[in-house]
Formats: structure tokens, sequence, C-alpha cells
């Protein structure tokens, strides 16, 4: 009787876990809360999430050091180089964040571009487990913002008075089914508007070019949300 009565709870116990599991991956991953962006001219959060980097950089510089010998140019990260200083942000979304992304400042998609990966999608696993232990710099180790797959979007938009490009960098993780973009070229879009999705783990990075006067108000470890969290004033 006492082994019947183990094999009972270890399945009774599996079927929790395998219903935990179902719902997780096919109902509370695709959660949408809604979102209000706050008023005023800045620039919120494309991603939920925890904030990897924020880099002020010159063109054809170093953006970090994922590991010893290994480095990260701007032109890695878009598959482009940039002329004018830039300021970066990355964002980690944990499986466990809302996923879909939103439109950092209203104005008109310039492009979208997706890019295979350089040769496999790598795990996103050491960026994970540092963001949970808070162990910075949170992007060591980091293969994925090399080599991974991702989708890029351009968009014009003004700020403080003046016509900036922002680029959305989508990096999609080991075990992602795809990166969704619900915008097109020429389209105007909206602050907070969602424009895409990526399924499971992933990492949404902005760039825009960096202005005189311009306060950045996140630093690498802090929890932001999408459309509403303001990265740039």
């Amino acid at each position: 009787m006492a082994g019947i009565a183990i094999i009972v709870v270890v399945a009774g116990l599996a079927v929790i876990l395998a219903g935990a599991w179902a719902y997780w991956r096919y109902i509370w991953f695709f959660r949408n809360p809604p979102r209000t962006p706050p008023p005023g001219d800045h620039l919120v959060s494309p991603a939920d999430g925890t904030v990897v980097y924020v880099k002020q950089v010159q063109p054809g510089e170093e953006v970090m050091s994922i590991k010893q010998g290994v480095v990260a140019r701007l032109g890695d990260l878009v598959r482009q180089e940039l002329a004018r200083p830039q300021l970066l942000i990355g964002i980690f979304m944990s499986p466990f964040d809302v996923h879909y992304n939103r439109i950092p400042l209203a104005g008109e998609v310039e492009f979208i571009r997706h890019y295979p990966p350089a040769t496999e999608n790598y795990a996103m696993r050491a960026m994970h487990w540092r963001t949970l232990c808070r162990r910075p710099p949170y992007y060591r180790g980091s293969w994925h913002i090399l080599q991974n797959e991702r989708t890029i979007t351009k968009i014009n938009s003004f700020f403080k008075g003046k016509i900036i490009p922002q680029y959305i960098v989508q990096i999609a993780g080991k075990a992602v089914n795809g990166i969704d973009s619900y915008i097109a070229p020429g389209q105007q879009v909206d602050q907070g508007a969602v424009f895409g999705m990526i399924r499971i783990g992933s990492q949404v990075d902005l760039l825009v070019p960096y202005l005189e006067g311009m306060q950045i108000l996140v630093a690498p470890g802090d929890k932001v949300r999408a459309g509403e969290s303001i990265l740039i004033n």
C-alpha cells in the first residue's frame, strides 16, 4: 500500500508540474497587459526586463568585452556602421517577463531587417544567471550579443526638436520560435504601441544618437517595463 501511495503522489505532482508548465508556456507567456506611456518628451523602454548595459559609444569604439579577446562594437549589434556617437541601452528579458515589445518614441518606420545567426543561436544562460544573482557586468560571457539571430527596426522620430533615428534590436535566444514584427516600413507608430515580440528568453537593445543634454534615467541592474519606464529624458 505504501508503494501505491508513493506512486499516486508522484503521479499527482507530475500532473501539477506539467499543468503549470503548460499554463506558463501557452497562456502566461503570451500575456499582454495594457501600458500607458507617461506624458512628456522622452524615450520609454522597448521591453520588460533587466537593464544589462548603458553605454555612450563613439563610432568604431569597443562597446564591451564579452570575454578576453572577444569584443563587441556597434556594427556587431546593428549589422552596419554608424557615423555618429550613440547611446546604447540593452535589456534582458527572462522567460518570466512580458515578451511583447513597444515603441520607445513615436515616429515613422524606415526599415525592418532580419538577420539569421552568424553560426547558431547561443543560449542566454550566462546573462540570465548574472541578472538573477546580481553579478555585473551582466554581459560577460554572453556570446548571443554577437552571434544570435536578430531583427533590427529603424524608426525616425522627433526628440527635443531634432530628428533622430532609433534602432531597436530584437535578439533571439537559443530556444526561440521566432521574432515577430507587427509593423511595416513607412508606417507611423505611436509611443508605447506594441510592434513585435520574441518568444522565450531574449534581449532588446535600443540605440539612438547621443545629443547634448540627454538625461539617462536607468543603470545596469534596473528593472524596466515596456512602454512605461522612461530610459532617456
